[in-house]
């Protein structure tokens, strides 16, 4: 029978504790010259209640962040809301520091099911992620809308984003799915920093990859592209 542990090292390798992906790279980081006083921490997670753990671990480490969440973990602010939060950085020497936590989360239960998650008060188990269940029984019916609904504008646009790298007839399962919505966001946040960042005043950092839900409150993080810039030049690290 499956279980947390083994779904985790089988399709999450290397995944760590939430607590020590915020600290590690805060470490790691701050050896080369980003400190809590000197950064501005700006975070794009799913909106989902389960994500609040993480917010709140950046802010612990880092102050007070510019949240760019939205449904899925997707970047739907575009140029106006990053260069709002850019332009609430400090200032040192000449120059302002950004770190860019941007990442899509998934459930795994105590069975090893994955996309359910025990919420407390719930009958019955729920799923993470839920934007994303949602398209993927969209594309499992074979009924997908990709129209623009007013009414559910994130959603549309959250389905618009992930439709275009779907191989036609393709139905992901929810791992697959969520893998590539990390893709997705991945891209989308390199293209907006392209945009919007001077490399000349600004260094920076990306912190990618996908947080995890386990039960009895057990949170993990597998960390996709991790590296900071400095003057347009690119520097890789590890934190597993």
């Amino acid at each position: 029978m499956a279980s947390f542990d083994t779904v985790l090292s089988a399709h999450f390798p290397k995944a760590i504790p939430q607590g020590d992906f915020v600290k590690r790279s805060y470490d790691l980081l701050q050896a080369e010259g980003f400190r809590a006083e000197n950064t501005i921490a700006f975070v794009s997670l799913c909106r989902d209640e389960l994500t609040l753990p993480l917010v709140e671990e950046v802010k612990k480490t880092w102050g007070e962040a510019f949240i760019f969440s939205s449904l899925g973990g997707m970047l739907f602010l575009g140029k106006t809301g990053f260069l709002a939060a850019q332009h609430h950085a400090p200032n040192e020497d000449g120059r302002e520091r950004h770190v860019y936590f941007a990442l899509p989360h998934i459930g795994v239960d105590a069975q090893g099911e994955i996309g359910r998650h025990d919420r407390p008060g719930r009958l019955q188990p729920s799923h993470a992620c839920g934007a994303l269940h949602g398209f993927q029984t969209e594309l499992a019916n074979r009924c997908v809308s990709l129209g623009i609904d007013l009414d559910d504008i994130e959603q549309s646009l959250l389905k618009q984003h992930l439709f275009r790298k779907l191989t036609y007839g393709d139905i992901p399962d929810l791992l697959s799915l969520t893998k590539i919505a990390y893709a997705v966001i991945l891209e989308e946040l390199k293209r907006m920093i392209q945009l919007t960042v001077d490399p000349v005043h600004n260094d920076y950092a990306v912190l990618t990859g996908i947080q995890i839900h386990g039960p009895q409150g057990m949170e993990y993080i597998w960390p996709g592209e991790t590296y900071w810039v400095r003057e347009g030049i690119q520097h890789g690290f590890v934190l597993n």
